[in-house]
């Protein structure tokens, strides 16, 4: 499946999640996708991107192991879903986007939660949440400047095809 869609599903299923345990499930499942993202973009990914997306996927990996690995059924985990990864502008914006609503939510919990152990926790995560999406812009701004660099030559091709005269 597209990054981009499993970046809107996660999205949607952070967003409906109810209670701190679920939403947990589903900011895992999210650092998770961003983890599988950031491995693909550092292994066939524009090759500027490349040292920004192998540290993605170490924060993203840092975030799922602060938090309890929760009890998923083998096909209900999204990041092994990921099949394509389309356009790498398009999914870094998604991305960015749900590391902010993780983000969010984390605190959520952290600030309604009765333990130590899970308020320490969840600080954790938004750090990591919070680094990853920080090397996220970082590859959105590698990737604007790519698209300035381009030739002259190829001027009339816009980003999103020929441009019509």
């Amino acid at each position: 499946m597209d990054a981009v869609r499993l970046i809107v599903t996660s999205r949607h299923a952070l967003a409906a999640s109810g209670g701190a345990p679920q939403t947990l499930t589903e900011v895992w499942q999210a650092q998770a996708l961003a983890q599988a993202i950031g491995s693909r973009l550092a292994v066939s990914g524009p090759p500027e991107l490349r040292g920004e997306a192998l540290g993605l996927t170490e924060l993203a990996g840092r975030g799922c192991g602060v938090l309890d690995t929760p009890a998923l059924d083998p096909g209900a985990l999204r990041a092994a879903q990921l099949t394509d990864l389309v356009d790498a502008h398009e999914t870094l914006l998604s991305l960015g986007g749900l590391l902010g609503e993780v983000g969010m939510a984390l605190v959520g919990i952290a600030s309604a939660a009765d333990d130590e152990a899970t308020y320490w926790q969840c600080m954790e995560a938004i750090d990591a949440a919070d680094e990853s999406r920080d090397r996220v812009r970082e590859m959105l701004r590698k990737l604007a400047a790519r698209e300035e660099a381009l030739p002259e030559k190829e001027a009339g091709q816009g980003r999103w095809g020929p441009t019509l005269r």
